[in-house]
């Protein structure tokens, strides 16, 4: 279930590099914030525990309302690195789905 939001995350984090130091790059951390939290409580549905962290981080280094001054190389390594993060627990989280007799 988190594939479709952790592709996504990527492709947003992967464009956002061309816009590192620009304005428009608040509408990457905004975009980035929201899929990091989705991912997170796919990650947490599917009891894969040690994802929160993970993207609990991501969520507030990206975030758009109170943002964190990072520029240069660092941040960028970060992208590459949250690229990764988001395309991995897209791969990796799958949230069980209830069988049909269980549902309500």
């Amino acid at each position: 279930m988190a594939l479709a939001p952790g592709l996504i995350a990527a492709v947003v984090l992967f464009v956002g590099i061309a816009l590192i130091g620009e304005e428009p790059f608040v509408f990457v951390s905004w975009g980035v914030a929201v899929l990091a939290l989705i991912v997170l409580v796919f990650a947490i549905q599917a009891r894969h525990w040690w994802w929160a962290p993970v993207f609990a981080a991501v969520a507030v280094l990206w975030n758009p309302v109170a943002p964190f001054g990072f520029e240069g190389q660092w941040w960028l390594g970060a992208q590459y690195l949250a690229i990764a993060a988001f395309i991995a627990a897209g791969i990796l989280i799958k949230v069980p789905t209830p069988a049909e007799g269980s549902r309500r």
